[in-house]
């Protein structure tokens, strides 16, 4: 059966699913039919994305593998088109609010010296201190969250981290970027809510706050427990004159002695995590200094005050031990009745890992290999443009579920359910791709020749800046 009753919801579904599929379209400036047909093969073929000459052998792929290369290797897509066509889709909002998430997920690339711009991307081993690096291209992703359990998310921008790229920078830059998109079309407008940007603990929640503060959002980032902030600086004391303080006591997150009484205190009931007490502090800072981030700041150092969050839950799922989490909010006060908003929209932040995994595992993602880090930036667009039409697509396809599967609800269907019921969708969509002109095969490689070409090798790594101003590549560690 079809995941929607209503035969007006359903055009409606139709309608908004054709004229994204024409934008995306119009969207691509070269080999467009070449490369709407992968995308199309990447939606209709049996079971997850393995290889790249695979899709070539689907039947909605009319042309061969060597014609797919060519396409990665010479198509364009229009970004900025392409990413205001995505903003301007409907959006899922918290209780009218927009609520984005923002991550960054590694394409390993560890065996291709010949890949340019690789970085060393952290990746999580099994087990305690078993993390490592491992050289590959580093993704940052913009997602606007849904505000019940869901697998979807709204994936609206992604970002190459290059060599000499600064990450918070990199961050800052994306958000206004697609913060701009939004409000062009329309998403938000001026007496909205603010924009909720919800970050794990990878970011500077602070350095973020003092890049954004011209925009209409408000951060919630994950801050590590090792942290320590600042209390707003009270009147000097004695009557001996001198300079104000302008750092009160400090707060370590590691030592509960130094926590003061809260500002606030509620319990939260949930399903999944049973009751959650969560303790307010108001008006926290971190005491910055010259280094890092801060290391080129002109003047006297800023103070950024936030509320800090300490969250405790009764349980985890699969019977894990809940350990107590810290969250920085961007805004120095908040209501007692918007931490509840607070605490499930950074639970529904890890939905956008959820997606990192279908798109790896099922779209094939990582999967290519291609060779530049131009091409890799292409096939991560298409698999966006894939994932979207999924999304816009859930209403709509019909759950084909294996015999052993659990029935599931038809109006929350994972974007695999929906991949499987899409070749079957296409038939009522548009195909704005042009078939392949007839030609013969080319003469190939003359019989008995070799490619004397040798390939160019990248060092893997950062391009820090020497003292005469050149970029020197980082060795990788031993």
């Amino acid at each position: 059966m079809t995941s929607v009753a209503d035969p007006f919801r359903r055009v409606e579904a139709i309608g908004e699913l054709s004229a994204f599929r024409l934008d995306f379209y119009d969207c691509l400036d070269a080999r467009s039919d070449a490369l709407f047909e992968l995308v199309e093969a990447m939606l209709c073929v049996d079971g997850p994305v393995i290889s790249l000459p695979e899709l070539s052998l689907a039947g909605v792929h009319r042309r061969g593998h060597g014609g797919l290369y060519d396409a990665l290797a010479g198509g364009k897509l229009n970004v900025a088109r392409f990413a205001a066509v995505l903003a301007g889709l409907e959006l899922p909002r918290f209780g009218g609010r927009i609520t984005l998430a923002v991550d960054v997920s590694p394409w390993l690339r560890p065996d291709a010296e010949c890949c340019d711009e690789r970085l060393f991307c952290h990746v999580h081993g099994r087990g305690r201190g078993n993390a490592q690096m491992i050289p590959g291209w580093p993704y940052s992703f913009v997602a606007a969250l849904e505000p019940g359990a869901c697998s979807f998310v709204g994936l609206l921008d992604a970002v190459r981290l290059g060599p000499d790229d600064d990450g918070t920078d990199v961050t800052a830059c994306q958000i206004r970027d697609v913060v701009a998109r939004l409000v062009a079309a329309g998403q938000h407008r001026a007496g909205d809510p603010r924009i909720r940007i919800v970050l794990d603990s990878g970011y500077d929640g602070t350095r973020l706050a003092f890049l954004l503060a011209d925009l209409p959002v408000e951060l919630l980032v994950r801050v590590r427990s090792d942290r320590v902030f600042c209390a707003p600086a009270g009147a000097r004391k004695g009557d001996r004159p001198g300079r104000q303080p302008r750092h009160g006591p400090r707060m370590k997150l590691n030592e509960a002695a130094t926590w003061p009484d809260a500002d606030v205190a509620v319990r939260i009931d949930t399903v999944r995590y049973g009751t959650a007490a969560v303790a307010v502090y108001t008006r926290r800072h971190q005491r910055l200094a010259g280094d890092g981030a801060w290391a080129a700041h002109d003047g006297e150092y800023p103070i950024i005050p936030g509320t800090l969050l300490h969250i405790a839950v009764d349980r985890l799922p699969g019977d894990r031990s809940p350990k107590p989490l810290w969250l920085w909010f961007s805004e120095p006060e908040v209501d007692a009745e918007d931490l509840a908003g607070l605490f499930f929209a950074f639970c529904r932040r890890f939905d956008i890992e959820h997606t990192f995994r279908m798109i790896k595992q099922t779209l094939g993602w990582t999967r290519p290999r291609v060779r530049t880090a131009r091409q890799s930036e292409l096939w991560t667009w298409l698999i966006i443009a894939a994932y979207t039409q999924l999304r816009l697509a859930r209403h709509l396809a019909q759950d084909l579920r294996r015999a052993w599967e659990k029935p599931t609800d038809p109006e929350q269907l994972t974007p695999a359910r929906v991949r499987r019921g899409f070749r079957q969708l296409r038939r009522n969509l548009p195909h704005p791709a042009r078939p392949p002109k007839a030609t013969r095969p080319g003469p190939g490689r003359p019989k008995g020749s070799k490619n004397k070409t040798i390939a160019t090798r990248h060092d893997v790594g950062k391009h820090p800046k020497t003292s005469s101003g050149t970029p020197t590549a980082t060795p990788p560690p031993p």
